[in-house]
């Protein structure tokens, strides 16, 4: 029984860091970028787009499909390094207890 009230324990200290971290999360910012830097995108390590930067050379109307392109390589690069923060968190949130691929804990 002991043993239970210890798991018990230790589930409820782990949910409580893992909310702790959810909030941290969202006070995370990263960039990712494309194009050389002609495109930026800031986002919290949740995924919220906060910010886009784009070049003003990119803003003629010939441009216009390189930019779609250059904004959605930028999203994808900003998304990429938001997921290696979450892993890095949740590593040292679990003690490095490995947690499978694609298992989404929030």
């Amino acid at each position: 029984m002991r043993d239970l009230m210890g798991m018990m324990k230790q589930a409820k200290e782990l949910q409580e860091r893992m909310q702790q971290m959810q909030s941290e999360l969202d006070s995370i910012e990263v960039e990712g970028a494309s194009g050389g830097g002609l495109v930026s995108v800031r986002t919290t390590a949740k995924g919220e787009t906060k910010a886009v930067r784009i070049d003003p050379s990119l803003l003629k109307a010939e441009e216009g499909e390189i930019l779609e392109d250059l904004l959605v390589a930028a999203l994808a690069d900003a998304r990429a390094k938001a997921e290696r923060v979450m892993q890095e968190k949740m590593s040292s949130l679990t003690g490095g207890l490995p947690i499978p691929p694609g298992l989404k804990l929030f």
